[in-house]
């Protein structure tokens, strides 16, 4: 699929395991899975940075196939849901750094384009997360939520 606001058409990731079942290589039992991705949510990383840790540092390829249920799932679970969807927050925090060059630079017009795009975007996906109800209804962006952020 094809990026939104550029002529690239799309973007590298890495592929997933080719097998659903656990593989045979990791010996960790589900309370201790739960418990990691507990211990790296109260570290402060989100879901896709908990999946790399899982990934890397116990050598589980997804926690899907142990649990039955994905990262985001488990946190909700353990009731360390946050209040805004990772993508959503990652797009926030990228428009308040890029508000704050604009502060200092202000005849940077490419950047005040790429600013009015990354709204435009933040806007349809919080529109996306309301109609799913994963956000608030009257959950709505403006530059003082980006700059708290």
């Amino acid at each position: 699929m094809a990026r939104i606001h550029s002529h690239r058409r799309g973007k590298s990731h890495s592929t997933r395991p080719p097998s659903k079942r656990s593989p045979s290589w990791v010996n960790y039992s589900q309370d201790e899975i739960t418990a990691a991705v507990a211990k790296f949510s109260k570290d402060g990383l989100g879901p896709s940075q908990i999946g790399l840790r899982m990934r890397d540092e116990y050598g589980i390829p997804s926690t899907k196939t142990f649990l039955g249920k994905s990262v985001k799932q488990v946190l909700s679970d353990n009731a360390g849901k946050s209040i805004t969807p990772e993508d959503l927050s990652r797009l926030v925090e990228r428009a308040a750094k890029l508000k704050s060059h604009l502060s200092s630079h202000h005849a940077d017009r490419k950047n005040v384009r790429s600013l009015e795009l990354l709204e435009a975007k933040i806007h349809r996906i919080s529109n996306y997360y309301k109609k799913r109800n994963e956000l608030p209804g009257n959950w709505k962006y403006a530059a003082a939520v980006a700059q708290l952020a």
